[in-house]
């Protein structure tokens, strides 16, 4: 699933991206440059209508990078990160749709 992506590495360095891939359990996103295993990460996207069947759904991943793939003759590097905690983002005016949701993908199975 490509989205727009912020990845936040630290309180000054954020760096704008698009995903490769999205799961429950991780994220794969491509950088200008290599992160180090074990890096932890922030990383912020938007779920758009047609994947949600509601609004857009604004979603905020702590994460932490597990692989690295050689970068090709491009300049970008494939990054994938473990999913470690998210919480959902909320915009002015939002519904308490969002907690909702978030309480119920949280609740033990």
């Amino acid at each position: 699933m490509r989205l727009p992506a912020v990845v936040r590495l630290d309180q000054d360095n954020e760096l704008q991206t698009e995903t490769q891939n999205v799961s429950a359990r991780g994220v794969f996103f491509y950088l200008d440059r290599p992160l180090p295993a074990g890096t932890p990460c922030e990383v912020t996207l938007t779920f758009p209508p047609h994947i949600t069947l509601t609004d857009a759904v604004r979603v905020r991943f702590t994460a932490r990078v597990i692989r690295v793939e050689s970068p090709l003759p491009s300049a970008r590097v494939g990054t994938a990160a473990m999913i470690e905690d998210y919480e959902f983002v909320r915009s002015p005016g939002s519904t308490d749709f969002l907690s909702a949701l978030q309480r119920e993908m949280k609740a033990p199975n």
